[in-house]
């Protein structure tokens, strides 16, 4: 999003300067691939035809209106290459983004971060939606159900949660004891497969929330897996450097691949043909591998650091982006080596007279980002229409990236691409204006994160009908008379005969009508001084005792009860509930002293909760 700074910085006005800079909210960038859509719907025809017969676009702005979607082009992937920074979002308070998902339907994108939180934002406008606490530790993995009709979460204690598409939390199982790094959904949505640091994967029953069988033979920390899209195939890989095809069926190791010299981070099936196989790991390469061949084709290099993870492109099976552990964000197409000057082009594996031996053709990035991110990218995820990339980073913020639309050249000269100082230099970017549009920027999520949350407040719940003086328990209210009444009578069993209770075996006193002796220590004759215990409450921090006579706040006994013998008679309560004087007048009234909000936050505190400033 480009920062255009308005205001009047023109030449003096009436002998007098002018009121200098305004300060204006800048137009929040939308993505609206409605027009787009339509436009391939009214001029596509078959494939064999052409595809399109609408006017090919040309580098000049007033092309966009002939901007197509990936779906269009699907033998052109290198103009869905995201190239363009589009926006920016981050929440109030920030945490590193470890997950980011797309929704099913396009329309919001879903972000899991280290504090447990899920927050959703808008699709076409990249604005705050909601928020809510989904975990109580850092959530380490998200997946959709084919179906669109389940999403499952896991976090850093191994706890498993299913989620409706509306954030109904249905059921928590404990998967693993130690974090859950990554799931993925079966074909048929049936069950799902987890990977954890205990160098394990697990295999749960969706419907019955267990672990069927568990899938053993890594050496360390299982890091990430996933299932094929259409095969009972799963592969995992792992701290020990190994990549694992496993049969779901019979739990049993079918290959491993020897290709990474380091720590596995991401493993992928390609979605669209399901032939290959991409894995980055933290050597600064990444591999894809034919899973008929069981071997590796292409080398992705370029990287100067680690790949800490990659996405495959929905609609182009060619098209792969990585991120990196500093930062940066690269495109591969695996039909282009893109050989850079000096180095030696290699062959591809399947134009090579001996596939089995040739080695693996290296790969050079089509296009690269080198400061995406200011740290590690952790989540990629492509907009299921394949037009828009979502990048999460432990920088605490979400990047949208997109196509440059037709003419766009000054991207390449942006801070993304060239960095802050050499943007700066060349005056693509202003450091203040930068930090100005930062602030803006969350000037502006925070009021729509504000309003999101007023707009979601529910409404006060009313308090169910239960005993006096202790509402919301409902089914122990008591008839008008304090009797409760006879239990139903069982069909075809006789009443049973009401008979006195049987003796107890051992003296009980007050049991003959008398009242209970006093505890040692206490003269009838003179009673205590409750000014002197309230005193003595006081200082130790406690709320006061009632005065005589008079309930504790809360305790109201029903109509018509009775005290046991020996007790004194409950004071006499008006409609309202105020005490009344024994000569029935309503001169003085009683109430306990409310609670106070400080000393429940200070309790509150001490259990570890309300910690956060908010």
């Amino acid at each position: 999003m480009a920062y255009d700074p308005r205001g009047d910085h023109s030449a003096p006005l009436g002998g007098h300067e002018a009121a200098g800079f305004v300060k204006a909210r800048s137009r929040r960038p939308v993505t609206d691939y409605g027009s787009t859509l339509a436009h391939w719907m009214r001029n596509r025809q078959p494939r064999f035809k052409g595809a399109v017969r609408g006017e090919a676009e040309r580098p000049s702005a007033s092309y966009m209106v002939d901007m197509l979607p990936p779906i269009a082009r699907v033998i052109d992937p290198a103009d869905s290459v995201p190239t363009k920074h589009l926006h920016s979002s981050l929440n109030k308070i920030k945490h590193p983004i470890n997950v980011v998902r797309w929704t099913p339907d396009g329309r919001r994108l879903l972000t899991a971060s280290s504090s447990g939180e899920f927050t959703l934002w808008n699709g076409t406008g990249f604005n705050f939606e909601t928020i809510m606490q989904a975990h109580d530790v850092a959530i380490r993995a998200l997946a959709y159900s084919h179906s669109d009709d389940w999403l499952i979460s896991a976090d850093h204690d191994g706890i498993i949660k299913y989620w409706q598409p509306n954030f109904n939390n249905v059921q928590v199982i404990q998967g693993h004891s130690d974090p859950v790094r990554d799931l993925a959904f079966s074909p048929n949505d049936s069950k799902f497969v987890t990977a954890s640091d205990d160098s394990s994967l697990k295999i749960f029953d969706f419907a019955g929330g267990v672990a069927e069988s568990t899938l053993q033979g890594h050496g360390w920390d299982a890091k990430s897996c996933d299932w094929h899209p259409t095969k009972g195939l799963i592969v995992s890989g792992s701290k020990d450097h190994l990549v694992k095809l496993w049969d779901p069926r019979t739990q049993r190791c079918l290959t491993t691949l020897h290709g990474h010299k380091n720590t596995i981070t991401k493993t992928s099936f390609e979605r669209v043909m399901g032939w290959c196989l991409a894995t980055s790991a933290r050597d600064q390469t990444a591999r894809i591998f034919d899973i008929r061949m069981m071997r590796d084709i292409c080398l992705l290099r370029g990287h100067e650091k680690d790949i800490s993870t990659l996405a495959w492109h929905p609609i182009h099976s060619n098209l792969l982006s990585t991120g990196g552990s500093e930062g940066s964000l690269f495109h591969y197409l695996l039909d282009e080596p893109n050989t850079p000057a000096g180095q030696a082009i290699s062959t591809a594996v399947y134009e090579s007279p001996d596939p089995v031996t040739a080695p693996a053709q290296s790969i050079y990035p089509a296009h690269k980002i080198s400061y995406a991110h200011d740290f590690a990218i952790w989540s990629l995820d492509w907009h299921p229409l394949g037009h828009i990339l979502t990048s999460g980073s432990n920088d605490r913020i979400t990047r949208f990236w997109s196509r440059a639309r037709p003419g766009e050249t000054d991207i390449f000269q942006d801070r993304y691409h060239i960095g802050e100082a050499a943007a700066e230099a060349q005056g693509t970017w202003d450091r203040r204006g930068g930090r100005r549009q930062r602030q803006e920027e969350e000037e502006q999520e925070l009021e729509d994160e504000m309003e999101g949350l007023v707009d979601q407040k529910m409404p006060l719940r009313q308090p169910a009908p239960g005993l006096p003086g202790l509402p919301g328990l409902p089914g122990l209210s008591l008839p008008a008379s304090g009797v409760p009444p006879p239990l139903p009578q069982i069909p075809g069993v006789s009443a049973i005969p009401v008979t006195a209770p049987p003796p107890v075996p051992f003296p009980m006193p007050g049991a003959a009508g008398a009242p209970p002796p006093l505890p040692g220590g206490l003269d009838p004759t003179n009673p205590a001084d409750f000014a002197k215990i309230a005193e003595m409450m006081q200082k130790a921090g406690l709320p006061p005792p009632p005065p005589p006579g008079v309930l504790p706040p809360g305790l109201i006994p029903p109509p018509n009860f009775a005290m046991p013998p020996g007790f004194p008679p409950p004071p006499v309560l008006a409609p309202g509930g105020v005490e009344m004087q024994a000569d029935g007048s309503n001169a003085s009234r009683r109430r306990a002293p409310l609670p106070s909000q400080e000393e429940s936050l200070r309790m509150e505190q001490k259990r570890g909760n309300y910690t956060r400033v908010r």
